[in-house]
């Protein structure tokens, strides 16, 4: 879930600032304009700060498996 939500920040991101005003030919230009992003996204880096309760994560993972059982 983690993974999840990080990688829809990041693509959210990604598409307010590369997709919403470029034109992309090929699939190399469109690749070229993600790498880009990602350049520039990584040059300040902002660490990742867990705010939830671990105990309550685990507790809804646990309901989960219930209802999936």
């Amino acid at each position: 879930m983690f993974v999840v939500q990080c990688g829809r920040g990041l693509f959210a991101k990604l598409i307010r600032r590369c997709f919403k005003n470029g034109v992309f030919c090929s699939v190399v230009d469109l690749q070229a304009a993600i790498n880009r992003f990602i350049k520039e996204h990584n040059q300040e880096p902002k660490p990742f700060v867990w705010n939830a309760d671990p105990d309550q994560i685990i507790a809804a993972v646990r309901r989960g498996q219930q209802t999936l059982e």
